[in-house]
This record gives structure tokens, C-alpha cells and sequence, in this order.
């Protein structure tokens, strides 16, 4: 049940004087919500000093300024194209006021000669001299009248003006309750001299003088009052977890020694600390919830191959759900050359498999004889039944949605959940979009891994590219040639249907197609054929960004390269390098580059650690564009902003654990506080399972 202290904030937009039914829509999308409190939480962009200048003289053309003078002049327009222009003087010189097209009528009420007016507005300079355009205000003196000393300025949506935006919140801060309690630690608020909740939200809405250190210290504060909201939900969702039954699978450290005495290479220090955290957390008697996260050929089906280990050696079955068909029957290729000859019982599903080869897996699954599957969402279709499932591990889990996931959780009796993301993510990135998993890192790659050496290349060089790569073909290497779009009709021919119909033509070889508009068995028929060596040149959008496994494969061409991302560019990257011959990713791009497009180029020119191109990626980008739309929206922060206040996240982290586990020594009125900001800004958690 929600305080009763906090209705107010949670009527309708419409509770706002001058929200009627034509603005009311507007307005709820731009805020996002429907409520007054979401209107509270649209955070200005910027502030602009309206504080009065001295005088004309000290005016500075592109500031925004506000000044005091008295009319002197207004000179009509001499054409239909020309401004209104109104002369003003202080004592040390002029400033033109310009307006076109304005009322004649309304020009003669607004600027009176021989009357003072106070106007607000950004200062241009005209062919020498001081000038101002359609002033942001134009105010009597003699009525008292002033601009407010410093104005929040807001992200606007068509039909909306900023003035209306911040008229409106004002209104809603006089809906904010008085006297709420406290809900962050005392110490913590005297440490960093942070105002109070009620406070901290006048100072940015309503700021009274310009003081661009409690601003800040306002933005902070609210931005850890999201940050512990989230933080209290994601330790409460694991605590509850900790108290469902669950599968205790004991570690197997005879048949994971047998295992890795056969290995051909040696698993690198992260491969086992990631395995060391995994084999403790099947081992409790409550539901795993760990993602695993590493670059591109790091090596997480191995720890995932250990962790099946560890289930079959307990008696119990795994599953491998990865997104498409091709990666499913990778997993399956890979984990049955490494379990096989130890004895272990390994099989693959997927909408391909029917009749008899299909009923003899469902009969494996279901009497136990089968311990480890791999398979696409076939794995929790109906009809399939698990004797005794105790371990599911998701492959690029971000391509799953959470309802794929807890209806394959639900064919066995709360499974251990293990998620891999081939996708670096910052590290503060990964703390806020999994706080409620446990996570673990492979930031070490295996030895023996190729080096790919990247180059940046005018597209007006296409021609050379195309015939190196005709060379590598002609030498048993495979190729891929990533385009930014679909579409045939372009003027450059970088669409992938005609680059792969040009490249047919000029190679002379078999040349695969790849994109999004295929059907899922055309492109899953597709990348097979590439991967067995059927077609030695791939086409492709960015489909093919994750999860294609080809080892001959030696080149990756990037067309139009600077036109992505780079987290996307390093993954491309990463599908060549993974044989024993040398590697090149070619990064076509159109000149002239744009400062950004070149940062971009060369920073993935100077390093392949995904973990630092994804940091520099997110300071580029931001979160939204970084993880893509299924995953940002985990992360749609109204106060916080990661570049600035991903410090607070470990603190909130780290009292909001204080305060579960304390929970029941927690005083009645810490524990009604904490309750009001879960109500005010807890996450959503339906994206969690």
C-alpha cells in the first residue's frame, strides 16, 4: 500500500493548473508517465543564469543575459523580410531588440519609448553591434516584475515551450509533501553536505540563486536516492531468493581434474575463479543467479562445460539455451568433442529435429539418460520434459526475453541459472543492469589467441580490399563483408544485397547472404553454409554480430564502418581470429570523418580489450545506445547519470544489504522511510527472473 503523504504526487497530470485535455497527452510523453511525480522526475538539461548585467557595455555576444534599459527608439520594418528593431539605451550604449514578423499593436505595449523594460535573451553581435532576437522575456521594472534569477531549461517535445514545462513543475513542488522522513544514513548525508529530499528537488526546479555547487550537490543526492531504491530492491528480490528451496549440487573436483588434464590448452586464471564462484553457488541449497561476462573468445562455454560437469556428476541435467539454431548447434559441436569420451551424455534440439530423432532426445531428457542438451527455445516447448533438470545456462542471454527464460525454468525444480553475455560491459554499467544477479568476469583471453590486426581504409580503396580478399579465398581462408543496410536501391552499392550480387560477380565464387529480413532458417541455412565451408564469402548485416564460430574464416570487412558503434564494430571484429592463420578486420569508411567517427576508428585500431572499448564506448555514447533497446530499457534512470554517479552505486549497494539484513532490528521509522523511496523510485523488476 502506498503512504498516504505521497497521493498528491501521484494524480493525474491533469491535477496541474493549466493542464487540460489537448496538453495533458503532450506532457505525459515527454515525461514518461501520467503523474505529477513524473513530471518531478523530467530533470532540466542545463540552467541559465538570468541574473541582471551592470550594463550594455559588459555584454558578452552568445551569452544569454539579462539587462535593464529604457526604450528609446522602434523602427518599423522597410520590407516584409526585415525585423522590427527596438533601440535601448542604459547610459553606456545600445542594444538592439529584433523581432520578425511581430504584432505592431503588441511591439507598442511591450516596448513604450522613453519607458524602462528589463529583457532576457542571448546576445548576438550584428554587424558590430550588441543585439538581441525575440527575447526569452521582456518585463516592466515599474510593476516589480523580474525573470527568475536562474532558469532550469528541460528537454522539450513539439507543443510544449519551456516556460509551460517549468510553470507546471513548479506547481508540483507545492504538491511535495512536508516532513518526510529520512531515509538515507545520517552520517553519510553530513559526509557529503547534502540537502534534504524536498530540498534537493526545489534546487533543481526552482533554484533561487545561482550556485552551481549545490546544484550538483542536489543532483547527487537524488541520484543516490534512485541508486539505494534500486539497490533495496535488488538486495530484497535476493534475499527472497535465498529463502526458495533449491538443488544443492555438490563441487566434482575428481571429473573436473579428469577434465582439464585432457584439455589441449590450460584455462586461464579468470576461467577459474569464474568456475571456483560458480561451483559455490550451485552448492547452496538456493537458486544460482550469476551472469557470466567476457570478451569475445574468452573462453565461457569452457566454464560453462565445468559447470555442466558439476551438474552431471550431482545427478542432475543441463541445459543449453543459445538464440539461433547455428549458435545452438556450436555449443552442441563444442560441448560433445570436450564431454563425450568422458562419458557424459550429450544432445542437441532444436525446430529442425523431428520424428523419430526428436522422440528419442524428448525420451533421453525425460528418463535422464541424456545429462546435457543444447538447443534453441525448442527446450521449453511443450511435450519436452526434463527428468531432473538442475542447471540452465543461457547464451547471449540479452537476445532472450525473461518469459524464454522462467518457461525453461520451469521444467525443472528452481534450477541453477547461469547467463553468458558476450558483450563487454563497463563495469558500473554491469553492477547497475545485473544488480540482481551475482556476476563474474573472464577479462583474461586464452593463450594461443590470434592477433587480428585492424586498418582504417578510404572507401575509395574498395577495389584493393575486394582483391585481397580474393586472394585469401583463393588461399582456403573464409571472409566476411558486413554492410550497414538491406536495401538494393542505393546509390553506393553498400547494401548488402548488392555488394553480395557485385562481389558474386567480380570473385567469381559462391558468396552467402545474411540480414534481418530473412527467415530464421534462411539465415540459420545461410551461416551453416558458411561455417562448413559451402560458401567462403558471407555477406551480412550486423546479424552476424554474435555467435558465428568460423575458424577459416581470416578477414572481416567493415563497410561504412563509421557509421557504427564500436562495442558493434569490436564484436564483428571478433568473429575472425579465432584459427592458427593471421587476421585482418578492414574498416571501410567514406571521408571526410567526423571528430567522433575518427575517435571511434582509432581507438579500435589501438586495442582489442573489449573491456576497455566498451568504457570508452559508453563515454561516447551512453548506456541507452550502448546495450541496445531490449537492454536499456533495464537501465531507464530518471536521476542518475552513470558517467557522473557511478561511485554511488557500490555505497547505496552496501547499505541497501545493511538494511535487509537488519530488517528486523531496524527501527519502525528507518524502516518507513526506506518503504516511501521503494514507493518513489523503485525499479521495475518484471525483467528479472
Amino acid at each position: 500500500m502506498r503512504d498516504q503523504r505521497l497521493f498528491p504526487l501521484f494524480q493525474p497530470l491533469d491535477a496541474l493548473p493549466g493542464i487540460g485535455p489537448k496538453l495533458k497527452p503532450t506532457l505525459e510523453h515527454l515525461v514518461g508517465g501520467e503523474t505529477v511525480w513524473d513530471l518531478l522526475l523530467h530533470m532540466p538539461e542545463r540552467w541559465l543564469d538570468r541574473r541582471p548585467v551592470d550594463s550594455f557595455e559588459n555584454l558578452v555576444p552568445g551569452d544569454v543575459a539579462t539587462v535593464r534599459g529604457e526604450v528609446h527608439s522602434v523602427k518599423a520594418p522597410y520590407n516584409d523580410r526585415a525585423p522590427t528593431r527596438i533601440e535601448m539605451y542604459d547610459g553606456t550604449g545600445f542594444l538592439s531588440i529584433t523581432y520578425f514578423r511581430a504584432d505592431p499593436r503588441w511591439l507598442q505595449g511591450q516596448f513604450p519609448v522613453g519607458k524602462e523594460r528589463i529583457v532576457s535573451g542571448r546576445v548576438e553581435d550584428y554587424r558590430g553591434e550588441r543585439q538581441m532576437s525575440h527575447p526569452d522575456y521582456v518585463l516592466d521594472p515599474a510593476k516589480g516584475e523580474l525573470p527568475p534569477p536562474v532558469e532550469p531549461i528541460y528537454p522539450l517535445t513539439a507543443g510544449l515551450t519551456n516556460k509551460r514545462v517549468h510553470a507546471s513543475t513548479i506547481a508540483a513542488l507545492d504538491l511535495l509533501p512536508e516532513g518526510l522522513p529520512e531515509w538515507i544514513d545520517p552520517a553519510l548525508i553530513s559526509k557529503q553536505g547534502w540537502p534534504d529530499f524536498k530540498a534537493a528537488l526545489s534546487g533543481i526546479h526552482a533554484p533561487t540563486q545561482w550556485d552551481e555547487a549545490f546544484t550538483q550537490l542536489c543532483q547527487t543526492r537524488l541520484a543516490y536516492d534512485e541508486a539505494l531504491a534500486r539497490e533495496l530492491t535488488f538486495a530484497n528480490a535476493r534475499a527472497a531468493r535465498s529463502l526458495r528451496p533449491a538443488p544443492s549440487i555438490p563441487a566434482a573436483p575428481e571429473a573436473l581434474n579428469r577434465l582439464v588434464k585432457t584439455l589441449p590448452f590450460k584455462p586461464t586464471g579468470a576461467q577459474i575463479r569464474a568456475t571456483k564462484e560458480i561451483m559455490s553457488d550451485m552448492n547452496e541449497p538456493h537458486p544460482m543467479r550469476r551472469m557470466l561476462q567476457g570478451d569475445v573468445g574468452s573462453g565461457k562455454t569452457l566454464v560453462g562445460a565445468f559447470a555442466a560437469v558439476q551438474a552431471a556428476a550431482g545427478k542432475f541435467q543441463t541445459a543449453f539455451m543459445a538464440p539461433t539454431e547455428v549458435l545452438a548447434r556450436q555449443q552442441f559441436d563444442t560441448l560433445d568433442k570436450m564431454l563425450s569420451p568422458h562419458g557424459f551424455s550429450v544432445a542437441i534440439l532444436t525446430g529442425r529435429d523431428k520424428g523419430k530423432k526428436r522422440e528419442s532426445i524428448l525420451m533421453g531428457l525425460a528418463d535422464g539418460s541424456l545429462q546435457i542438451i543444447a538447443g534453441t527455445q525448442a527446450l521449453f516447448q511443450e511435450g519436452v520434459r526434463f527428468q531432473k533438470l538442475g542447471l540452465i545456462i543461457v547464451d547471449e542471454q540479452h537476445r532472450f526475453g525473461v518469459a524464454d527464460r522462467m518457461k525453461l525454468a520451469s521444467k525443472g525444480e528452481a534450477p541453477h541459472v547461469l547467463v553468458m553475455s558476450a558483450t563487454p560491459i563497463p563495469r558500473t554499467l554491469a553492477q547497475s543492469i545485473h544488480g540482481d544477479l551475482d556476476v563474474s568476469v573472464l577479462d583474461e583471453m586464452p593463450a594461443g589467441r590470434q592477433p587480428i590486426e585492424t586498418r582504417a581504409v578510404a572507401d575509395i580503396r574498395i577495389e584493393n580490399v575486394i582483391e585481397a580478399t580474393g586472394r585469401a579465398l583463393q588461399r582456403g581462408e573464409r571472409a566476411f563483408w558486413v554492410c550497414p543496410r538491406v536495401e538494393v536501391d542505393d546509390e553506393d552499392g553498400s547494401s548488402a544485397i548488392s555488394r553480395a550480387a557485385m562481389l558474386k560477380d567480380v570473385l567469381q565464387v559462391p558468396v552467402g547472404l545474411v540480414h534481418g529480413r530473412m527467415k530464421g532458417e534462411d539465415k540459420d541455412a545461410a551461416l551453416d553454409d558458411f561455417r562448413t565451408g559451402r560458401t567462403k564469402l558471407l555477406v551480412a548485416t550486423t546479424v552476424i554480430e554474435v555467435g558465428v564460430d568460423v575458424p577459416e574464416a581470416t578477414i572481416m570487412v567493415i563497410e561504412r564502418a563509421e557509421g557504427f558503434g564500436l562495442a558493434q564494430l569490436h564484436q564483428l571484429r571478433g568473429r575472425v581470429g579465432r584459427g592458427d592463420r593471421p587476421s585482418f578486420c578492414i574498416l571501410l569508411y567514406r571521408s571526410p570523418l567526423t571528430e567522433l567517427a575518427r575517435e571511434r576508428l582509432d581507438t579500435l585500431r589501438r586495442t582489442d580489450d573489449g573491456f576497455e572499448i566498451a568504457e570508452a564506448d559508453f563515454k561516447l555514447r551512453g548506456p541507452g545506445d550502448l546495450l541496445g533497446k531490449r537492454q536499456s530499457g533495464l537501465i531507464d534512470y530518471r536521476l542518475i547519470d552513470l558517467n557522473l554517479h557511478g561511485d554511488l552505486i557500490m555505497i547505496a549497494r552496501q547499505d541497501a544489504r545493511l538494511a535487509v539484513e537488519r530488517a528486523e532490528a531496524m527501527s519502525p521509522e528507518r524502516a518507513s522511510a526506506l518503504a516511501i523511496l521503494s514507493q518513489l523510485l523503485s525499479p521495475d523488476l518484471s525483467f528479472s527472473d
